[in-house]
Formats: C-alpha cells, structure tokens, sequence
C-alpha cells in the first residue's frame, strides 16, 4: 500500500512516517500542499494522511483541488 503523507513539522512527520514504514507501507512525505498536490497529480496512491495547516496551500484547499480533479484517493486528515 502507497501512502502520501502531508505534514509540515519534522518531528510529526519523521515519526508518522518512521511508524507507517515499520508497519510495512511505502510512504512519500510532501511538506507543503504545493508538493502534496503535485505528487497527487503524477502518482497514484491508496490513502493520503493530510495536516490542514500547511505552507503555500492549505489541507482543506489541496482536499478541495483533489476532488475537483476527480481524485477519490482516502484521506485521513490530522
């Protein structure tokens, strides 16, 4: 299972992406929501985990972009 990671903070991020690697999933980790929305758009994934609070575009405006585009990847927002 392939698995984005939106998160910001290092710290929060190092730890959920260390956790969902030793649980067996390939992770990418995007720190801002213009690098999240471009990994959406040029790969496909099984589950996103998004903050809200990002850099250069929001969870809720990258979700919103995402469901515009048709995307119906699950989300499972911080």
């Amino acid at each position: 299972m392939r698995i984005l990671l939106v998160e910001d903070d290092r710290l929060l991020g190092d730890g959920i992406r260390a956790g969902l690697l030793q649980a067996g999933f390939a992770v990418d980790w995007a720190q801002d929501g213009r690098a999240a929305e471009l990994a959406l758009a040029g790969e496909s994934y099984d589950t996103v985990v998004l903050d809200l609070g990002l850099p250069r575009l929001s969870g809720m405006e990258l979700l919103a972009r995402a469901r515009t585009a048709h995307n119906p990847v699950p989300v499972l927002i911080l």
